[in-house]
């Protein structure tokens, strides 16, 4: 049996060379605008079983949903600037996303001012009717930033 001494352990060529790897994935603002978009629909879900059994406890999880989709905007807003700022690529027809999202969260607020009212007249129908729009506009946005990276070979 023979003994192998090691001398010497390298496992970078250069330790002062930089990465050339670019970051992979999608954006981090597109992953909490998912997140939002889910509670905004959470909040329809919940407005709908509320509107068939007036029970204070769904009321109160719509808010909570809103405030929640409000909370992860402002999140992925802040993301999406450091994404900008960064310079990091942006997939080419954004505005329409942009304006789209920003139309079901300015919605969402006025919901949640809608909801903070006491009593069933909160939710049914003003509150209902707002959470269903949002839920439409974002499907729509969706749909419309769907539609234009395909059309220009853009997305993930």
């Amino acid at each position: 049996m023979k003994h192998v001494a090691i001398t010497e352990t390298t496992f970078m060529g250069d330790t002062h060379s930089r990465s050339s790897t670019k970051p992979r994935g999608r954006p981090i603002h597109r992953m909490l605008v998912s997140f939002s978009a889910a509670y905004f629909a959470g909040a329809l879900v919940t407005d709908l079983v509320y509107w068939q059994t007036p029970d204070v406890l769904w009321e109160r999880f719509s808010i909570w949903l809103i405030a929640a989709g409000l909370i992860m905007a402002g999140l992925a807003t802040i993301a999406y600037v450091i994404d900008l700022a960064r310079g990091r690529q942006i997939d080419a027809p954004a505005w329409p996303r942009v304006v789209g999202y920003a139309l079901a969260v300015l919605l969402s607020l006025i919901n949640a001012f809608v909801h903070s009212r006491d009593g069933y007249t909160a939710v049914v129908p003003t509150g209902l009717m707002l959470s269903g729009l949002v839920v439409v506009v974002l499907l729509l946005t969706a749909w419309v930033g769907m539609a234009l990276a395909n059309r220009h070979r853009v997305g993930a």
